[in-house]
């Protein structure tokens, strides 16, 4: 059984639309990308969704 705020996150992520993936992908070039993200001082999921969504603008339908 979970508890509150794993019950509390899980609405929070369902009301605003967050759902999880998983790639695999070698090993440098994640920790590449993770050391990278922290120079920037951005997160990883947010540099990810900012290029995937570069990506889409790249290739309209």
């Amino acid at each position: 059984m979970s508890n509150s705020q794993t019950r509390a996150t899980k609405r929070y992520q369902e009301k605003n639309g967050l759902i999880s993936k998983s790639y695999k992908l070698k090993r440098e070039l994640t920790v590449q990308f993770k050391e990278a993200c922290e120079r920037a001082g951005v997160s990883q999921a947010e540099q990810i969704a900012k290029m995937m969504k570069t990506f889409i603008d790249e290739h309209p339908e």
